[in-house]
């Protein structure tokens, strides 16, 4: 384009240029230098192009640009434009996307737009994006129109608000937490614990209020993701218990445990020292009192030599059973039981009745070659009919994976109903299938001719032999519970100093069965007794039917 022409054009646009210069800076000066910016790049690109369709488009495309690149350089953070001329770029399907200017300007209003309210995000979208009338929005949102009208203007001063703002995240964004492991004590509902806390999104969002109650927007800003995913994440977890609303912030309602290598240590040494005690004293009384031998005892786990006329038990097998079910079941009234399940638990919509506790999966840390650990564990676990208990716990030893949901809930109604009904009639062959495939029974020979079945679990025939058993125990753990009580004491000071004060109680709770019915106890006994060789490894066969015990109610 010749000179002449270009210097009339921008002639034409030095008013408007300056105009729009003075409403997108915060001052005359810097509005001054803006238009100037703005006028010079106009006009050298006039002059080497001849090709120009649209001048209107060609000299605000510029301007626009030139302002994006000056408040970069200048903030870095802040685009200084009117919310209504963005969404006209949104809306503007000619609108060049790829445009620097355009790009950040959107992506920065998309980015706020999420953080309004339900009401005002419907309200602004509607209106600037789609096009309606604010009466149509009214009547489709069921809200009166002077509604709409005031959320319109609020939304706008909240956008410019947020996008004058560094929003600030947290290491949250690129190192997110992961749950090792998520357990329940209490009874389940119809939902497992996995659809509870079941991405990334949601473990991540309990862990960055697990001290402190936040916003939605807050836990967003922390996360570095959008507040619509937040919002419908915290809303489900809210209805089941799971975070607590206080004063329109949230805050997690379960405890999350975050290993440190010092509380681990002092937890795997107390414990070490209780099982040594305790699983050793009761392993030589099991064996010394003769009473694997009582015929109420039920086993029909034999050894490899055992014939019809000399049949031998596996005591070794029982032991796998009996040692950790005396552990976690006598001496009860040794319990310091002054906080109850109520006072603690959360009903959940569900119909579970139970306490979360999480653990997070923890960094490298440099823990003693010989620290137990706790893998695959679940249990104790409980199931009753009107006559029968089943009792189990699933280790890294056993041949099965217990879970928490409502189909092995299910599971175990039905091992119970079948194991009393067999004791009088014959099962389905289906049900002899089901049962022998789980490991619990075994069977020989043909069902319509000469058929034999044997259950492989151990069952304790009445409350008699129950009662002796558990009698064993808590009087060893009577001997010992001034020792015990010294062992744990700096261990519950220490846990307890550790967890947020809105969930102390529950944690409270929970110590309380220290030594009793509490899965690091079991397994450091099982352990104990595994390392100096008194316990022997389960076989292959036997792997299924471990760890469960069925007795009379």
């Amino acid at each position: 384009m010749n000179r002449q022409n270009a210097e009339k054009i921008i002639t034409e646009y030095l008013k408007p240029i300056f105009g729009f210069a003075l409403k997108s800076c915060k001052n005359a000066h810097d509005a001054e230098d803006l238009s100037q910016d703005v006028v010079l790049k106009a006009f050298r690109a006039l002059l080497i192009k001849d090709d120009i369709g649209d001048i209107n488009k060609f000299i605000w495309t510029i301007a626009h640009n030139t302002l994006s690149n000056y408040y970069r350089d200048a903030t870095k953070s802040f685009i200084g434009i009117p919310i209504d001329e963005v969404a006209e770029i949104i809306a503007d399907s000619n609108s060049n996307f790829d445009d620097d200017y355009n790009a950040d300007a959107i992506h920065r209003l998309q980015s706020e737009i999420a953080y309004l309210s339900k009401l005002q995000r419907k309200i602004v979208i509607a209106y600037y994006f789609e096009h309606c009338k604010q009466a149509d929005i009214a009547k489709n949102l069921n809200v009166p129109l002077g509604t709409v009208k005031w959320h319109l203007f609020e939304a706008k001063k909240e956008l410019k608000r947020g996008m004058n703002t560094m929003r600030k995240t947290s290491e949250l964004k690129f190192n997110p937490i992961k749950f090792s492991s998520v357990g329940i004590s209490g009874s389940i509902g119809t939902k497992s614990t996995d659809e509870f806390l079941r991405s990334a999104l949601s473990q991540n969002i309990c862990y960055c209020i697990r001290n402190e109650a936040k916003t939605i927007n807050e836990i967003a800003d922390n996360l570095g993701v959008s507040p619509v995913y937040v919002e419908t994440e915290v809303d489900f977890l809210e209805e089941y218990g799971f975070l607590k609303q206080v004063k329109g912030k949230y805050i997690s309602n379960f405890i999350i445990d975050e290993p440190t290598v010092e509380l681990l240590v002092m937890q795997d040494a107390m414990y070490k020292k209780a099982a040594e005690l305790f699983a050793n004293e009761l392993y030589d009384e099991l064996i010394n009192s003769g009473i694997l031998d009582d015929e109420n005892i039920f086993c029909n786990q034999m050894l490899p030599n055992s014939t019809n006329e000399n049949p031998l038990r596996d005591k070794n097998f029982m032991l796998w059973s009996l040692i950790p079910y005396i552990a976690a079941v006598s001496g009860e009234k040794f319990l310091n039981n002054t906080i109850s399940f109520e006072e603690v638990a959360t009903v959940r919509p569900d119909g579970g009745h139970n306490i979360t506790h999480a653990t997070i999966e923890p960094k490298a840390l440099n823990l003693p070659s010989d620290y137990v650990c706790m893998r695959d564990w679940c249990g104790p676990y409980y199931n009753a009919n009107a006559h029968y208990t089943l009792w189990k716990i699933d280790t890294e030893w056993s041949g099965r994976r217990i879970g928490v949901n409502q189909y092995e809930h299910e599971v175990a109604k039905r091992i119970l109903s079948l194991y009393e009904h067999e004791e009088e009639f014959l099962l389905s062959k289906e049900d002899y299938a089901w049962l022998s495939e789980r490991g619990y029974i075994k069977t020989w020979g043909d069902y319509d001719g000469f058929f034999k079945t044997a259950w492989q679990i151990m069952v304790l025939r009445n409350k008699e032999i129950l009662q002796k058993l558990l009698t064993i125990g808590e009087k060893i753990k009577e001997k010992y519970k001034n020792e015990f009580d010294n062992i744990k004491a700096p261990y519950i000071e220490a846990v307890l100093s550790s967890v947020p004060s809105h969930l102390r109680k529950v944690k409270e709770y929970e110590l309380q069965f220290i030594f009793h019915a509490d899965g690091w106890f079991l397994l450091h006994c099982i352990v104990a007794l595994l390392s100096n060789g008194k316990l022997a490894l389960p076989t292959e066969e036997q792997k299924k039917a471990l760890t469960t015990i069925i007795f009379p109610n």
